[in-house]
C-alpha cells in the first residue's frame, strides 16, 4: 500500500510538472518568436507590460471586467471569492510560471474571483485583445491552455470530493500533501507558503479552532513539523493513509 501511495504521488507530481512546462514553453518569448510571424511577434512585444505588485496588492477583483492575463514571473498569489455570508473562500494559489485571468476572457464574462499578492509579485501582463489573438493564431499555446483547463477541471472535481466526503482530519492531511505537491518545498523542506491558521481552516472548510487542534495533533504524532506559519511534512506515507489519498 505504501508503494502504491508513493507511486500515485509521484505520478501526480509528474503530471503537474508536464502541464506547467508546456504552459511556460507556450508563453516563452524566444519560442513565440520562432512560432509566430514577425508582425505578430512585434505586436506582442509592444503590448505586453511588466507589472510589479507589493504583498497585499490586489491584481483584480471579483466581478471586474477582465482586461487581460497575467503571467507570474515571481512570487505567490491567492485566488479567492466571497461566500454567501461574506466569508472569504480560498480557491487556489498561483505560483511562478502560472497564468491567471484567462478563464473569464475565454468565457466572455466578468472575473469570478479576487487575486491578491501573498508576496511581492512580478508579472507580465498581456492585454485581452492580444491574448485572444494569440489563442486563435498559435495552436501550441491553445493546446497548452486546453490541457490546463482539463487539469484544473479535475482538480476542482477532487476538491468537491475532498470537502463533501472526507472528515476534517482527512481533509487536513490531504491539503498539506496538495500544497506541497503544487507549491514545492524550500531548502529546509517546508512547504513554499506561509498560511495563517484561519487560511488553513478556510481551505478545509472548518472552524479555525478545529484546524489549530488538528495541526497540534499532527505535530504530536510526528506527521508534520511546525515552525510558526511554516509546515513541513515528516511522514508522507502516514499522511497519505490518513487522508485516504490512494
Amino acid at each position: 500500500n505504501e508503494y502504491i501511495c508513493r507511486k500515485y504521488l509521484t505520478m501526480t507530481m509528474e503530471i503537474d510538472l508536464i502541464i506547467e512546462k508546456k504552459l511556460q514553453e507556450a508563453f516563452d518569448i524566444s519560442e513565440l518568436k520562432k512560432r509566430l510571424p514577425k508582425e505578430d511577434f512585434e505586436r506582442i512585444i509592444k503590448a505586453e507590460q511588466k507589472i510589479i505588485f507589493k504583498k497585499g496588492d490586489v491584481l483584480f477583483g471579483n466581478e471586474e471586467r477582465s482586461k487581460g492575463v497575467y503571467v507570474v514571473e515571481k512570487g505567490m498569489i491567492k485566488l479567492s471569492k466571497l461566500g454567501v455570508f461574506g466569508k472569504e473562500q480560498i480557491l487556489r494559489f498561483i505560483k511562478e510560471g502560472d497564468l491567471i485571468g484567462y478563464r473569464s476572457l475565454l468565457c466572455s464574462e466578468n472575473l469570478k474571483a479576487k487575486a491578491e499578492a501573498m508576496t511581492d509579485v512580478e508579472t507580465t501582463f498581456i492585454p485581452a485583445d492580444i491574448f485572444l489573438y494569440l489563442v486563435e493564431r498559435d495552436s501550441k499555446l491553445s493546446y497548452a491552455l486546453l490541457q490546463k483547463f482539463a487539469y484544473e477541471l479535475g482538480e476542482s472535481s477532487n476538491r468537491i470530493t475532498l470537502l463533501a466526503q472526507k472528515t476534517v482530519r482527512e481533509r487536513l492531511a490531504e491539503i498539506f500533501l496538495i500544497l506541497e505537491r503544487r507549491l514545492g518545498k524550500d531548502a529546509e523542506g517546508y512547504i513554499n507558503i506561509t498560511l495563517t491558521r484561519e487560511e488553513i481552516a478556510n481551505l478545509i472548510g472548518t472552524a479555525t479552532e478545529s484546524a489549530i487542534r488538528l495541526i497540534s495533533e499532527f505535530k504530536n504524532d510526528n506527521l508534520i513539523s511546525v515552525d510558526g506559519r511554516n509546515i513541513k511534512i515528516i511522514n508522507h506515507d502516514k499522511l497519505m493513509k490518513l487522508g485516504n489519498c490512494c
